[in-house]
């Protein structure tokens, strides 16, 4: 793992969009295309703002998100909102966005074909809770161990804890741990604490640690 640490979360911010536009840039000099995935939640909405202005071929990248709520796209907790809000506008409005919320039941094949021609991604962006999720892998989830199986298929449908009732889907362990190049972006002096607590536990335990070997973690206090 590699930790890179900022004064400010609005330097981290910058520097995090130059960074990933830099290696978007790269990939598309030697592929016809790039996939970028990326989280939803508050935290990565200014790095957003910043990514959408990057002058690159957006016609040729391709964004997923890492995990959605069980809710229509324009409900005020969809992270396709948040992502069509602050990633998809200016330069970033010609990306493609490969939408990984099955219509009905019946439709789920469909989308892990879509998702499997996306693989792998090019370059994974991740946060991570206070409780070391991340995406929508959560610790004590009863689907944790089938989506953490090196033979789960991309796209699983899971249950969180607590008071949180909204069904998730999101990308499992195969699909994160054979990213290209992966990031990881917290904040907060109890985020940096899970992260350490992280690096001692098990994926069961610690779903972020399932990135962490081969990832570089962002963090601003």
């Amino acid at each position: 793992m590699q930790l890179e640490t900022y004064p400010d979360s609005e330097m981290m911010m910058m520097d995090l969009a130059n960074r990933i536009a830099g290696e978007l840039n790269t990939c598309l000099l030697e592929h016809p295309w790039a996939s970028l995935a990326v989280p939803g939640g508050s935290t990565p909405g200014p790095m957003f703002d910043a990514l959408s202005a990057a002058d690159l071929d957006w016609s040729r990248v391709h964004v997923l998100l890492t995990d959605e709520r069980r809710v229509p796209s324009d409900h005020p907790r969809s992270n396709e909102r948040l992502i069509r809000e602050r990633l998809l506008t200016g330069r970033a409005s010609a990306a493609q966005f490969v939408r990984l919320v099955p219509d009905t039941d019946s439709d789920w094949e469909r989308v892990q074909e879509t998702l499997s021609k996306e693989l792998p991604i090019s370059i994974l962006l991740l946060g991570m809770g206070a409780d070391m999720h991340t995406a929508s892998l959560f610790p004590g989830a009863s689907e944790l161990s089938d989506a953490l199986a090196s033979d789960a298929p991309p796209l699983m449908a899971l249950t969180p804890l607590g008071g949180d009732l909204e069904p998730r889907l999101s990308l499992t362990a195969p699909v994160l741990k054979g990213a290209m190049t992966t990031h990881v972006l917290i904040t907060g002096d109890e985020k940096r604490e899970s992260l350490a607590r992280a690096q001692k536990l098990s994926p069961n335990e610690a779903p972020i640690s399932l990135v962490l070997p081969h990832a570089t973690v962002h963090w601003a206090p």
